[in-house]
């Protein structure tokens, strides 16, 4: 592993904004911001509106990051659809197409939307606080109601309050009232509509009082001014901290895209010169100094150093980099200086595409999300029914109570009713998870993947390349005592370099680790599928199958218990002979990775199935299963067969999970309920997969079942509040328990407790980036430097 996982991009994405094709179907990926929406019901006001649009086949909405995406025909622009969201109360942003991690713009749109907020906050609550003061000041300070009557007299102190109230609805509020009424006027009520009914009702009512109070009887001669603006400036309080909690949920991929240097130094003639980092062509010459970051993808051409990649794979130990090595954009050189040419700017590099997979998770909709939408679709006009009942229940059961008492019940069910809690309960617990996920080198391409993941009964695993490390390797080499193992694998390796046989590499590799020159070699010979033989330093050397040793008289008596052993544990054993002679019995394997058995035991504790699906011998597969403790193995499959098996699975265990890496487990990871695919692996597989390892490491197949169940479960209690919440809450404010308890509950408390609900939900939600972070052992860390562990 000394090098850093090949870049997975398929094909280049489009630019920054543009349209994306969607293979296959003549559709393009639009993606757009969506200003206005505050609530569930947004979500699936917004859905409708456009999924009624000609050419657009379908929509995905998300409330967290604020963002539609849409599949549609080419010829749906911008120009079609403002238009039919202004009718609808929403107003269309900026198009975002795929985020750009060279621009280092993500998060910037929601830090404008934070101060915004912030500023009509802090305008609000100066003009709100007076009111509120001199309404409730009595209550706390002895005397202060009547000094203020002494000071103003009631007709100057409600006019007062009346300007400043004004202040609010018409300044910082204007926006939440314009728009409620706006969506309830349009039939498809939400959020803002609650909040602007029951606001300028309680203005409506207090300017009555206040200048025609003949009107009322005694006891309905208050202003509850403190009501409306009090209000208005709580739901500002709500949105700006939520906005605040939203931009820190974002942090993780904001602070990887912003990672990319904006200059790198490249050659140009006979000069290095420092050019922008977007404007470094592929095949150009870039150098890179110790303790720089990479601006662009490339591959090694001079020089040695290690590499700090733990903002893509989120391991810390530093990789080793030398001739034809990948490095990637944002990367840290600690060593020495290295040359490379670019491959990959921009958009197109490894950077860029992990900021949008994780945008695209994030953007996902999960199934328990859709049920939120259709409830929240009729919950709103639910509470305005709720609330109208309570008004109309209060004045024909206790009339003596007067107009105000029912008027404030009411106000107080819109108020609390507020469904911000139940919109942002899964979207952002995924926004956080999967930012976490990048964070530790666990890239969710959907994020269905993060819910599916925690349902996962059986995980079944490819071999080659995933369990082992997919080459075959020395991994047994016993010499015979009259012979120097430093002798023996000279010559081994000196006639193996005239093989082109894959095992000849491995003994190749063995033989060279020796530090020494390889011998000359006469007289190679071949004998296909037995073995080969040559002179090597005056000796003759022959290697190959027992059988190929035995064609040529060679005793093998004294090696038959190693070969036995060997043969068992799914080797291949081979023999070798100088001058006729046995001189070292040794195996090929490939070796099963260091830090598998530790992922498949910690999976099993986690209550998980564990199988392997191979297309190698039944032999080598048992083998390598027995040493890891897998007990299901399926072998001698083809690609199909792994399909085959995938569904055996399936309806013996429940939902299942695959781990692979090659080309030919692209079908059985697109047949699995949650693919994984190892970063190192081929870019068909990472295409395939739902969930990408960038490390290559197995321990981190169970952190992602971790990290997975952490936000089922978050999301989970986020529900639990947002729905118990409302379920508690609304008859309180509705005036149940006055008869019994003399309890009510003010509009004022009411739109405090809704600014809780939805800053609780978030919060919640971010307690998910300390997710705990995964540190290599020191076995992994030997793997880093090239060690090989454990073989079959």
């Amino acid at each position: 592993m000394t090098d850093a996982p090949s870049s997975p991009l398929a094909s280049a994405p489009a630019p920054l904004g543009s349209p994306r094709a969607h293979p296959g179907s003549g559709l393009v990926e639009l993606s757009f911001a969506v200003e206005g929406m505050t609530c569930a019901s947004c979500v699936g006001r917004v859905e409708r509106v456009l999924s009624r649009v000609a050419g657009i086949e379908e929509v995905r909405v998300n409330l967290a990051t604020e963002r539609v995406d849409l599949l549609a025909e080419p010829s749906v622009s911008r120009e079609i659809l403002a238009p039919a969201l202004e009718k609808a109360g929403y107003k269309l942003g900026e198009e975002r197409g795929r985020r750009s991690a060279s621009k280092g713009q993500p998060g910037r749109g929601q830090e404008a939307d934070a101060d915004r907020l912030r500023r009509k906050m802090a305008m609000a609550a100066v003009l709100s606080l007076p009111v509120f003061f001199l309404e409730m000041g009595g209550h706390a300070i002895p005397g202060f109601h009547a000094g203020v009557m002494r000071l103003l007299g009631h007709d100057l102190a409600f006019r007062l309050e009346l300007v400043l109230t004004l202040g609010v609805v018409l300044g910082p509020g204007r926006d939440i009232v314009v728009h409620g009424y706006r969506t309830l006027f349009a039939a498809a009520p939400e959020m803002n509509s609650l909040v602007a009914v029951g606001t300028t009702a309680a203005l409506g009512y207090s300017v009555v009082a206040t200048f025609w109070p003949e009107l009322f009887a005694t006891i309905s001669r208050h202003v509850y001014y403190e009501a409306a603006s009090v209000v208005l400036t709580l739901v500002l309080v709500g949105r700006y901290l939520e906005a605040r909690a939203k931009g820190r949920a974002s942090e993780a991929i904001s602070r990887l895209a912003n990672l990319a240097p904006q200059v790198a130094i490249v050659r140009r003639g006979e000069q290095w010169l420092e050019v922008p980092s977007i404007e470094v062509r592929p095949g150009e010459q870039v150098l890179m100094k110790p303790g720089q970051r990479f601006a662009v993808d490339g591959v090694v051409l001079e020089g040695e150093s290690r590499v700090d990649e733990s903002m893509l794979t989120g391991e810390p130990v530093p990789v080793a980099k030398s001739l034809h090595s990948k490095v990637n954009t944002g990367t840290i050189n600690q060593g020495g200086t290295l040359v490379f040419r670019a491959t990959e700017i921009g958009e197109n590099t490894l950077l860029a595409q992990i900021a949008r997979w994780v945008e695209d998770a994030q953007a996902t909709k999960l199934p328990i999300q859709a049920l939120i939408d259709r409830v929240t679709f009729v919950f709103v006009p639910m509470v305005l029914g709720i609330a109208a009942l309570s008004f109309g229940v209060w004045m024909l059961v206790r009339p003596d109570l007067g107009l105000a008492f029912a008027l404030m019940n009411a106000l107080s069910v819109l108020v609390i009713a507020c469904p911000c809690a139940m919109g942002l309960a899964t979207p952002v617990s995924i926004l956080v998870a999967s930012g976490r996920g990048a964070e530790l080198g666990l890239l969710f391409r959907q994020g269905s993947a993060l819910e599916g993941l925690a349902k996962i009964r059986a995980i079944a695993f490819d071999k080659t390349g995933t369990l082992t490390w997919g080459h075959p390797e020395l991994t047994d080499f016993h010499p015979q005592a009259e012979f120097s193992s430093e002798a023996l694998l000279l010559w081994l390796g000196a006639l193996e370099t005239r093989s082109e046989h894959p095992i000849a590499r491995a003994l190749v590799r063995a033989a060279e680790l020796e530090g020494k020159g390889l011998p000359a070699v006469s007289d190679f010979q071949a004998e296909v599928g037995l073995g080969v033989s040559g002179q090597v330093e005056g000796k003759t050397i022959r290697v190959g199958s027992p059988r190929y040793l035995r064609q040529h008289g060679v005793e093998l008596a004294p090696a038959h218990q190693i070969l036995e052993s060997l043969n068992g544990g799914g080797k291949t054993a081979l023999v070798m002979a100088v001058n006729g002679q046995l001189a070292a019995t040794l195996a090929i394997s490939d070796p099963i990775r260091p830090e598998a058995g530790a992922a498949i035991a910690e999976l099993q504790a986690m209550g998980l199935h564990t199988a392997m699906i191979s297309g190698d011998s039944r032999a080598t597969a048992q083998a390598v299963a027995q040493r890891l403790g897998i007990g299901e193995v399926v072998a001698e499959v083809l690609p199909k067969g792994k399909m085959e098996a995938v569904r055996e699975l399936k309806a013996k265990y429940g939902m299942v999970g695959f781990v692979g890496d090659g080309i030919n487990d692209a079908p059985v990871l697109s047949a699995a309920d949650v693919g994984i695919a190892m970063g190192t692996g081929t870019d068909i597989a990472v295409e395939a997969a739902q969930l990408v390892l960038m490390n290559g490491d197995l321990r981190s197949v169970p952190r992602a079942f971790r990290l997975s169940r952490a936000a089922h479960k978050n999301i989970r209690q986020n529900l639990f509040w947002a729905f118990g919440y409302n379920v508690l809450l609304i008859p309180v404010a509705a005036g149940v328990l006055y008869p019994s308890h003399g309890l009510l509950l003010s509009p004022v408390f009411a739109a405090l407790a809704m600014a809780v609900s939805s800053l609780f939900v978030v919060t919640n939600a971010l307690r998910l980036r300390r997710f705990e972070r995964f540190h290599l052992s020191s076995a992994a860390s030997r793997v880093e430097d090239g060690a090989r562990g454990a073989s079959v």
